[in-house]
């Protein structure tokens, strides 16, 4: 990090030659994957300018965000736990992500899937008006993972390139490790979801890692992967299927093995790309 005459940059080296600059003003937030050395004077600047600092594991797993200090409202993380500690409120909350997640992937599956598969959009249809009779969050669970299985069930059907069509087909969603390039890009593409929904909620002064629906764990963002889930197809699926099937990834842009499928740095920054024109692009309801 320097400051000059023209405001405060920030530099990017590798074995000591200078990758890229960026001025602190055309700066959102520093997304750090893997074993990258930030320095003490950086992160300062950081904190200061209010830019979070997001931690990404090699594998692309969030571990964390770095903030400043800056005003937040306590009321508003009283309210937050007043309402995942009423059982009413958390169901009518629950229900909301469920039925709004479920919706947009079979909308996906609806407008983008060749040949359509009108069995399982029925599936998802009546597993949708199952949603507000749910009794508890274990039953909507259930019903989560239905319309989950219906939806990456026909994920392939919305793959147009055919390399990946013959070479990597898609069966069903794994991950940690993930086996194959389409897993492996959705990883990504959460693990970028994620780290939004979390720097959304702490600029409103909410706390990412109580949720509602995802019960508090750990280690785990809950309500950062209550803001997610309807946010999953839409933004994340979407942008993955659409580095596929323009070409921006190619078979060769990863490394498969016994031990899984990674990705390597042109897959990466295209998924970036991709991701990121897809948050551009305005959507009217």
């Amino acid at each position: 990090a320097t400051v000059g005459k023209t405001g405060a940059c920030l530099t990017v080296r590798k074995d000591g030659q200078e990758v890229a600059k960026a001025r602190l003003k055309d700066v959102s937030q520093l997304v750090v994957c893997g074993n990258v050395m930030v320095t003490a004077q950086t992160f300062q600047l950081l904190c200061e300018a209010g830019i979070p600092i997001i931690h990404l594991s090699t594998g692309h797993w969030f571990h964390g965000v770095t903030q400043g200090i800056s005003l937040h409202n306590s009321y508003n993380r009283a309210a937050q736990f007043e309402a995942a500690a009423d059982p009413v409120r958390q169901l009518e909350l629950a229900k909301a992500i469920v039925a709004a997640k479920g919706a947009n992937q079979r909308t996906m599956l609806r407008r983008n899937a060749l040949p359509r598969p009108e069995r399982a959009l029925d599936d998802m249809a009546r597993y949708l008006g199952h949603v507000d009779a749910a009794a508890g969050v274990d039953q909507l669970l259930g019903i989560e993972g239905s319309l989950a299985a219906a939806y990456f069930g026909n994920l392939q059907a919305m793959v147009k390139a055919e390399p990946f069509s013959s070479l990597w087909a898609f069966e069903h969603r794994n991950r940690r490790p993930p086996r194959d390039p389409i897993n492996a890009m959705l990883s990504f593409a959460y693990a970028l979801l994620t780290k939004d929904c979390v720097c959304a909620l702490l600029g409103e002064g909410l706390e990412p890692w109580w949720g509602v629906y995802h019960q508090p764990r750990h280690g785990r963002p809950g309500l950062a992967l209550d803001l997610m889930e309807e946010f999953r197809p839409i933004l994340a699926d979407s942008a993955v299927l659409s580095a596929i099937n323009t070409g921006m990834v190619l078979p060769r842009d990863f490394t498969c093995a016994a031990a899984g499928c990674t990705m390597q740095d042109r897959a990466r920054k295209a998924l970036i790309q991709a991701y990121e024109a897809r948050l551009d692009q305005l959507v009217t309801h």
